[in-house]
């Protein structure tokens, strides 16, 4: 068996949302909630945050978890993972799990990994949940991901993919799903994530402002789980307002 392990990137700094990991109206930090719920995977051996942030080191320090101090000049969380990365030879896989996913659960993440080890021969891994509205798959916050026989991914956009020549209502409702929102969680071995580190960005990337595309760009294929539902994560005021009231309704049940 691969060994596995969690990162999540922290970052202090939010443009929606000043702050939001040190957010704690439920009591805990928002990092601490995602820190938890990602304890409840049983394949990855640990979890680190990796942090450029002395506050957000101390507040993991504090509830118990394990934090890692990368460069401030890591330009995105997978050079953020990738640092933590080059610490830790002795680990095959690295999980990038957001800090701002506080419900994500450990069956999501363990699948990830599951679909690095069904397929020994891919470097990357990454998850999708169906598409059952018009407006979701319309929107271009919703990055789509169409995959081959093998749930390996073709492409991702932010546009309609597959796009129908002839609009009907029942698409939305198909088993298997004819549409697919990509989840921003993804599952890694070692050396490739060292190499990814160093690509170039890729032209498509650029134009779609989509980083997996690098990974396709380069020719390398990537693993996708689906999942049934996405977790919810939170990006606005709106979204940590409805995870407290969420948070509440579970502690009266």
């Amino acid at each position: 068996m691969s060994r596995s392990h969690i990162v999540i990137p922290a970052r202090l700094a939010s443009t929606r949302l000043s702050r939001k990991l040190l957010l704690r109206e439920t009591g805990k930090s928002l990092i601490q909630h995602t820190y938890e719920a990602a304890q409840k995977a049983k394949l990855p051996e640990g979890i680190t945050i990796a942090t450029d942030a002395d506050e957000i080191l101390r507040e993991v320090r504090a509830f118990g978890g394990h934090a890692e101090m990368t460069s401030v000049d890591c330009a995105s969380g997978t050079d953020r993972v990738a640092e933590v990365a080059r610490r830790h030879p002795e680990v095959d896989i690295f999980v990038n799990v957001q800090g701002d996913e506080p419900e994500l659960s450990g069956e999501t993440i363990d699948l990830a990994v599951r679909r690095l080890e069904e397929n020994p021969e891919l470097a990357m891994a990454t998850l999708a949940t169906p598409i059952r509205t018009r407006e979701k798959l319309n929107d271009p916050a919703c990055v789509k991901v169409v995959c081959d026989a093998r749930g390996r991914a073709l492409y991702f956009s932010r546009s309609v993919i597959p796009h129908p020549r002839e609009w009907r209502d029942e698409l939305l409702a198909a088993e298997p799903p004819h549409f697919l929102q990509h989840l921003g969680l993804y599952a890694y071995r070692r050396n490739f994530l060292l190499q990814l580190a160093t690509l170039p960005p890729a032209p498509l990337e650029q134009i779609e402002k989509l980083e997996q595309l690098r990974v396709l760009h380069a020719g390398h294929a990537i693993a996708v789980g689906v999942v049934a539902e996405p977790s919810i994560g939170i990006d606005t005021p709106h979204d940590y307002a409805q995870f407290v009231e969420r948070c509440r309704h579970k502690r009266a049940a």
